[in-house]
């Protein structure tokens, strides 16, 4: 199979209009069409349960979807995408807008289809913009720590239909007044669901597994009569009138509290659209460019929220199920929304036979797929300290209000960046004997030091956060040195960026070691970005060209007047 790489689309006018189907060739057809219902298949339970999720009616997932995946295909450049209902988000639009107004009432559904207007406006314009780095925001312990947050919300939540219980109401208090009306049936059929899921995700993920646990669980009821027994059905799809928000009797000061909102969840959409770009991307992997698929999501939430639905987002088991399919192009996602659409026309009756248990089963399944034990495992071995963000950032979203937990996670993000920049640890190099290599010691490696010279590395960009704390190592270096200073020589290969504040805090040091009589040299200033800031701050004039220097040993030997 020949595919076309990004450079041959780009050539081709416009880069970003149809670029997935373009050089369609015959011979993908049939590899089209099997992926295309896989994909349905997986599609439409899943984008059922996740507007429960969202709260939304079971019709506006399957709007969504069709919505997502025209606008995707218009201008999205990724061939094998999938965008619609995404439950990453689902829980935080269902957690916010109920604050706002009452889950199923004409205003929350009016509040979501203008939510998703917002974040689509706001990923097209960072799309637009080249705002790419934005999705950058978020680390890896970070982020896995609050897509267990909502994991747990989402697994509260379908507690009561997954027990059989009547009402919305899944604190503890609530379902230990309810123990007794527990609903041994409803339960099975949950976990049933459940189980079926997670399983045929794990040991055959071609396989629908959610569309098998509706099935199934369909399947059961009839046969063993269970409503009867009291396990609740949903109901039929009511004929699909597409329709523009409803932006008459919502409050001004409402629609101001979605913009943060809006913007927390394009932020999300930026990062997942990012990583699922970058691990499905036909030709250039890593490097993929990321752009123009935010456009194409961006594009789809505008499309969903003008016909009556909420934000979408980028896919990563739908996008997995057509590569694994066999796709080759987006008309394997225009085959499942055609068919979807065949759906919401003349299919819908086919609810009335989807036990909410089943459907419960499976957001519960969602919640563990979201719960990343085994990422938690390896931040856990690997990262050291921050499993402890994996932790905080998990209960910020559990016990706080989730928009503002997902704020305050994104926040934490920030601060461990920060940390990081502002508290770096310089070491003192020392020599190794027989070479003109200076190097950290280390346990199997000691090296040696040189009487009078020390030789500072600084490991870090130089900037008003982190140069005072950098200058009070140094002290702490020279305090303890076992005999006087003449020469101190500034490692600067990790400093890539200097700022006026840290040049200016690192000059009035300069001058106080200067006036205790030692020598100060720079060495290995690499990054030409640190240079020219050294250089326009005045720190090269202040230490002196002649004693700027490419390696340490050059340092070492010509401010020293020694030679080895």
């Amino acid at each position: 199979m020949t595919i076309p790489t990004a450079k041959a689309r780009k050539s081709a006018g416009y880069p970003w209009i149809f670029s997935g189907l373009r050089g369609f060739s015959p011979s993908w057809l049939p590899h089209d069409l099997a992926a295309g219902l896989l994909l349905t298949a997986i599609a439409v339970p899943e984008q059922i349960a996740t507007a429960r999720l969202a709260g939304m009616p079971p019709e506006a997932g399957l709007v969504a979807f069709v919505a997502a995946t025209i606008a995707f295909v218009m201008v999205g450049a990724n061939r094998f995408l999938s965008v619609g209902a995404d439950s990453t988000i689902a829980p935080i639009i269902a957690g916010s807008l109920v604050a706002l107004a009452a889950v199923g009432s004409t205003q929350y559904q009016a509040l979501a289809a203008i939510l998703a207007i917002m974040v689509g406006v706001i990923l097209s314009l960072a799309a637009l913009f080249r705002a790419g780095w934005i999705a950058d925001l978020l680390s890896i312990p970070v982020t896995t720590g609050f897509l267990a947050g909502i994991a747990i919300h989402i697994g509260l939540r379908e507690l009561p239909p997954l027990l059989g219980l009547t009402g919305d109401d899944a604190s503890l208090t609530a379902l230990l007044h309810q123990a007794n009306a527990i609903n041994p049936y409803a339960l099975a059929l949950g976990l049933g669901a459940c189980a079926t899921t997670v399983l045929t995700e794990r040991l055959a993920p071609r396989l629908p597994g959610a569309l098998f646990a509706v099935l199934l669980g369909g399947a059961a009821v009839r046969l063993f009569h269970l409503q009867a027994a009291g396990v609740t059905m949903l109901a039929a799809l009511p004929g699909v009138a597409l329709h523009a928000p409803a932006w008459r009797g919502l409050a001004l000061i409402d629609l101001a509290r979605l913009v943060p909102l809006a913007l927390i969840i394009a932020l999300i959409c930026m990062m997942q659209t990012a990583t699922v770009v970058r691990s499905f991307s036909q030709s250039e992997g890593p490097l993929a460019a990321v752009m123009p698929n935010v456009l194409g999501v961006g594009l789809g939430s505008i499309l969903s929220g003008c016909a009556g639905a909420f934000p979408v987002n980028a896919s990563p088991p739908r996008t997995a199920a057509i590569v694994e399919g066999g796709g080759r192009s987006q008309l394997a996602s225009l085959v499942a929304a055609g068919l979807v659409v065949l759906l919401l026309v003349a299919g819908g009756d086919f609810l009335r036979y989807v036990p909410l248990p089943a459907l419960a089963g499976i957001l519960t399944a969602i919640a563990i797929r979201l719960f990343r034990l085994r990422e938690m495992m390896r931040i856990a071995r690997q990262g050291g300290a921050e499993i402890y963000l994996v932790g905080f950032s998990a209960i910020l979203v559990i016990l706080l209000p989730i928009e503002i937990g997902m704020l305050a996670s994104i926040a934490l993000s920030l601060i461990q960046s920060i940390y990081g920049v502002a508290r770096p640890r310089a070491v003192e190099l020392a020599h190794l004997p027989g070479t003109t290599v200076w190097w950290p010691p280390s346990p199997g490696e000691q090296g040696e030091s040189i009487p009078g010279i020390l030789v500072f590395a600084i490991g870090a960009p130089v900037n008003f956060t982190n140069a005072l704390y950098i200058c009070r190592q140094l002290d702490a270096l020279i305090a303890q040195a076992p005999s006087p200073l003449h020469l101190v020589v500034l490692e600067a290969s990790g400093v890539t960026e200097i700022d006026y504040t840290g040049a200016t805090i690192l000059m009035a040091e300069l001058a106080s070691l200067r006036q205790r009589g030692t020598k100060v040299a720079l060495a290995r200033l690499a990054a030409a970005k640190a240079q020219d800031a050294a250089r326009r701050t005045g720190l090269i004039a202040s230490i002196g060209a002649d004693r700027v220097f490419h390696t340490v040993e050059d340092a070492v030997r010509h401010a020293s007047k020694i030679t080895r």
